[in-house]
């Protein structure tokens, strides 16, 4: 009998814990979920944030400043690969790590666009492959569609103090300011080159110690910017009509 009602009680415990703990998921949920919101937006805010306006940092920023620059000045659209706009679904909706699973043709892309001063600027979002495991970022266009306003990465596993550094190193993400992924009227994205950057205008210095790591962003970006074309295609024809 007392073996039986121990059972018993185990049991009852693991059911009294398992809906205490459920119970709690659903009342943090909300707040985990803001976080996050606001942590991938302040991670497309970083793409531009040379341009956020004078002495505005964007790891300074509150978080309600963060939403409330989303709200006010960044317009979110949803592509097919084909470069249509899909409606009824926000840009910032959009996994990146469940659309990569997805067959090419059905794939979503999000893509932001940043106003300020008169000025358009393009962030699109890109996924790869490191040493490790995944790697991602957003990367910010000027208006001419070829010239990068800035760019910001992340990973979920990159060795630190080597392929950590495309975000840990500001200067990483900061290297690929102005430079063109077109050459000649050919897009070819940016290369990031072992070694040291030859081409100044379409490449940026590799990582030291990091070669796969840094081979990954190379195909991360020219595979993952040249999704979007289709659409920077039907801009640039709308604009000489």
């Amino acid at each position: 009998m007392g073996t039986r009602y121990v059972v018993i009680f185990v049991v009852a415990l693991t059911a009294s814990v398992a809906v205490l703990l459920t119970g709690f998921r659903q009342i943090t949920k909300p707040v985990a979920d803001r976080n996050e919101e606001i942590f991938n937006k302040r991670a497309v805010l970083s793409a531009v944030g040379d341009y956020l306006g004078e002495g505005v940092k964007v790891g300074n920023l509150e978080d309600d400043q963060v939403l409330d620059i989303f709200d006010k000045q960044v317009q979110q659209v949803v592509l097919d690969m084909q470069g249509n706009e899909m409606e009824g679904v926000k840009a910032e909706d959009v996994e990146m790590a469940k659309e990569k699973k997805k067959p090419a043709s059905e794939q979503k892309l999000p893509l932001f666009i940043y106003e300020q001063g008169g000025e358009k600027f393009y962030i699109v979002s890109v996924r790869g492959v490191g040493l490790w495991d995944e790697i991602w970022g957003n990367i910010a266009l000027e208006g001419d569609l070829n010239t990068i306003a800035g760019a910001s990465f992340d990973h979920a596993g990159e060795t630190p103090g080597l392929g950590a550094e495309i975000k840990d190193n500001s200067a990483f993400p900061r290297a690929f300011k102005g430079k063109e992924i077109f050459k000649d009227g050919e897009y070819v994205s940016v290369n990031v080159r072992k070694g040291g950057a030859i081409d100044k205008r379409h490449e940026v210095d590799g990582i030291t110690g990091a070669t796969v790591t840094s081979n990954g962003v190379t195909e991360m970006l020219y595979r993952g910017i040249k999704n979007y074309m289709p659409y920077f295609n039907s801009i640039r024809q709308q604009s000489m009509r």
